[in-house]
């Protein structure tokens, strides 16, 4: 993405184990995987399982395959360590819980005891007078008298930041200076307890420890990037750089769902197209290299991916040059390796019959 090769590079890939791996989250991978390799990098493979209850072990293990499968490598992740591990998000808790109490212990944050049905009135009411939902700040003026009664009578509640108002800025890669004012969000619930943040504050703790240089990711994350921003400068620490690339839209513009085919990795595997093609499509989503070419391998990409010619616009989903594009994968295979592709196809539509205890050799062929 840039001619000459930057210092100290390390960027991420930080999927959530609650569901398989999907296009957009291979795009980002991508993306940050061809970065890292341009400027001699390190890609690191972060777990956000945060969310215990939809998280799944399976989701984790089908992630990690899917990234393998269209020939991703990284450096450091869970499944091979490294210096600043461990790599899932819910090893991490002795980690958080050092950022959090200081944040704390200075004052910047607040046990916020409002009942969800208290703020979606808050957040009703505001919307309904033609202004950004955010919360009013309640509980931060609450005595030590009445957080001590509500803390004795077990009420529950949850911490929030005290955000400082004015205006928020950062230099985004691709769209240049993105600027936003810090009242829009008002004081955010950045964790549960002290030792479990939530998403933004877990962000910039984890991208913080493991010196995550660039945070490359889809756009659908702007609003979360002034956030991390203003949680980073409390706890003294530098933000990284920051691109956020365009989303992955359907034909007719709307946002990707199941209905246009956003299916999983695995899927697109499981039916017969190539990591090469979708590799290939993948990295055409959003880029062009400034003339009429359309295959490159993953060395081509390499040399040739740049952030000058990316597009700000969403990128639209084509499933017709996906197809087309793996039709000239299929037909640039070699004989024999074309042939142990389609075999399990032939065999799935009984037009042959394998030999005794040759089923297992073929349906491993495309793992």
């Amino acid at each position: 993405m840039t001619k000459k090769p930057l210092k100290n590079v390390r960027v991420r890939i930080a999927p959530s184990p609650t569901g398989f791996l999907h296009i957009g989250t291979a795009r980002t991978a991508l993306t940050n995987w061809i970065f890292a390799k341009q400027n001699k990098g390190i890609f690191v493979l972060r777990i956000e399982d945060t969310d215990r209850t939809r998280s799944k072990k399976e989701y984790e293990e089908s992630i990690i395959d899917g990234l393998k499968w269209l020939g991703m490598d990284w450096q450091e992740g869970p499944d091979i360590g490294g210096e600043f591990g461990p790599y899932r998000q819910s090893e991490r808790k002795d980690v958080y819980e050092k950022y959090i109490k200081k944040l704390f212990d200075e004052q910047k944050l607040y046990r916020c005891f409002c009942s969800v049905e208290d703020l979606k009135s808050e957040r009703d009411y505001l919307i309904s007078q033609s202004q950004p939902p955010h919360y009013s700040g309640k509980c931060r003026k609450l005595t030590d008298v009445e957080i001590e009664e509500n803390l004795s009578n077990n009420k529950p509640f949850a911490l929030r930041f005290k955000t400082p108002h004015g205006k928020i800025a950062f230099n985004d890669m691709l769209r240049g200076k993105i600027e936003q004012d810090g009242s829009n969000f008002g004081d955010m619930v950045v964790a549960k307890n002290l030792s479990e943040p939530l998403y933004n504050l877990a962000v910039v703790i984890d991208d913080f420890e493991m010196k995550i240089s660039h945070v490359i990711r889809g756009e659908d994350h702007i609003p979360n990037t002034p956030k991390q921003i203003v949680l980073a400068k409390a706890l003294g620490i530098e933000s990284p750089e920051y691109l956020h690339l365009p989303l992955i839209l359907a034909p007719d513009k709307s946002k990707m769902s199941k209905r246009h085919g956003a299916v999983s990795i695995i899927e697109y595997k499981e039916h017969g197209y190539l990591s090469e093609a979708i590799v290939n499509f993948l990295a055409l989503l959003g880029w062009n290299p400034g003339d009429e070419r359309e295959v490159f391998d993953s060395k081509e990409l390499i040399k040739e991916y740049s952030v000058n010619k990316m597009h700000k616009a969403g990128a639209v989903f084509n499933i017709v040059k996906l197809d087309w594009l793996n039709g000239y994968y299929i037909r640039h295979l070699e004989l024999s390796k074309l042939t142990m592709y389609v075999m399990p196809y032939l065999v799935e539509n009984g037009l042959i019959t394998p030999l005794w205890g040759q089923n297992d050799i073929i349906s491993g062929v495309l793992r």
